[in-house]
């Protein structure tokens, strides 16, 4: 059977909960490849609203099993806590989640030196993390001294725990000027964490190339977007994996050959969160109109995030590098009290058109909109596309037409039911 990947197409935040969610329903297996609990994916079932971190949104399913992939940086005690948590609310959490052994592992000290490393920079060198570790964890990784999950059934985890405690220490103490980290309450946390795991962990590209093979679904889920992608997206302010096509791959072991459908999440709108260029962000009470319809506060901080209008490069750009076969489009609704909805439709810079979104300067682009009328009629809860007002309608197709790929998902609202598939 053919895998499915769903990619964030902008800055993240775009909504990729709620069609996993609506996807799960068909799906056997839902892995996580990248990113950590930095993400926020928030599902609506039934006027009931679950927040999801770590843990992909799927285990809500119950013929659903969820796999965290070797892409994933994994903090054992969030972990948990979220994993009980949601126990408590009657999931079998634990009965169907599945670990990769190459997972890293995400310690206390990787979230102090991330907040002290920002809290440190000038306010225009600030990355905007939400400090709890991930870009840490992931230079762990790529300077081979991190410790994997499949580490914890190995006789000397605890010496080299201990090495990389010490090594961390001396950073904290004479860098930041900060207090040392107990390598033992760090291993007792550890414990706790492998004796709840230890039979849930695998070696996912042999698990999922074996499912795959026995005919099984899977769907492959991302944290965060296009955007951020530490690649590909708006270099430095971005996260600290790949997600994107090519992380997914990466993250979870599972070969190109497998993945037929890779279906793009974009808002209506945009946002984003943190520092780094927008080009169709606005300011002011404008700005704050569009925050407040959307109700545009992060999931994981509750960060108020940056609102502008609908930008046609960097999807474009988005469907360039994730190679996306379809869209969903999310939060359409948001935009029914608007009597005009500009679109960015192209960037210039120096009096120049550019031909594509830029790597670099991003912030010094001059962004040409196109206007569409609004449809001023609340659309909330539609779920059919006949059934949307005509200027709405219009508004869709001539968004289909600037991407160049096809919608085939739409959002009406938050619940599960808001939604309108593929067949207009």
């Amino acid at each position: 059977m053919p895998a499915t990947l769903v990619v964030g197409t902008q800055w993240g935040d775009e909504g990729k909960a709620k069609v996993i969610d609506y996807l799960s329903k068909d799906t056997d297996i839902i892995v996580r490849y990248q990113g950590g609990a930095n993400a926020g994916h928030t599902v609506v079932v039934h006027g009931k609203k679950y927040v999801f971190h770590l843990v992909p949104s799927g285990i809500i399913y119950d013929q659903t099993v969820c796999v965290i992939g070797n892409g994933v940086v994994l903090d054992p005690t969030f972990f948990i806590e979220e994993c009980d948590k949601l126990q408590a609310e009657g999931f079998p959490v634990y009965e169907k989640l599945l670990i990769s052994d190459a997972c890293h592992l995400l310690f206390p000290f990787h979230g102090l030196i991330d907040s002290a490393r920002e809290s440190s920079c000038t306010p225009d060198r600030k990355i905007g993390t939400t400090k709890k570790g991930i870009g840490i964890c992931y230079a762990d990784k790529m300077m081979r001294i991190g410790l994997r999950v499949g580490d914890l059934r190995e006789s000397d985890f605890e010496t080299r725990l201990q090495h990389l405690v010490d090594e961390k220490n001396r950073e904290l103490v004479k860098l930041y000027d900060g207090e040392e980290l107990s390598a033992k309450e760090i291993l007792e946390n550890v414990k706790k964490f492998y004796s709840k795991i230890q039979k849930n962990i695998i070696n996912t590209p042999y698990y999922l190339e074996s499912q795959l093979k026995a005919g099984k679904k899977i769907l492959l889920e991302g944290a965060q977007g296009t955007g951020l992608d530490v690649d590909f997206g708006t270099y430095p302010y971005v996260t600290s994996s790949n997600p994107t096509t090519g992380g997914a791959f990466i993250g979870s072991g599972i070969a190109f050959h497998h993945l037929k459908s890779v279906i793009g999440i974009t808002k209506a709108y945009t946002t984003r969160v943190g520092e780094g260029p927008f080009p169709t962000e606005l300011h002011g009470e404008a700005g704050e109109r569009l925050r407040t319809l959307g109700a545009e506060y992060g999931a994981t901080t509750g960060r108020p995030r940056r609102c502008g209008w609908f930008d046609t490069e960097v999807l474009r750009h988005a469907v360039r590098i994730n190679g996306l076969t379809s869209i969903a489009l999310t939060k359409i609704d948001v935009l029914s009290a608007y009597d005009k909805i500009p679109v960015a439709v192209a960037y210039e810079r120096n009096g120049k058109k550019l031909d594509c979104f830029p790597s670099q300067g991003l912030d010094q682009v001059k962004v040409i909109y196109e206007e569409f009328p609004g449809w001023k009629t609340d659309i909330t809860g539609i779920g059919e596309f006949d059934k949307l007002p005509s200027a709405c309608k219009d508004y869709i197709r001539a968004l289909e037409k600037l991407i160049g790929v096809r919608i085939d998902l739409i959002s009406t609202g938050p619940d599960r039911k808001d939604t309108i598939a593929s067949g207009f």
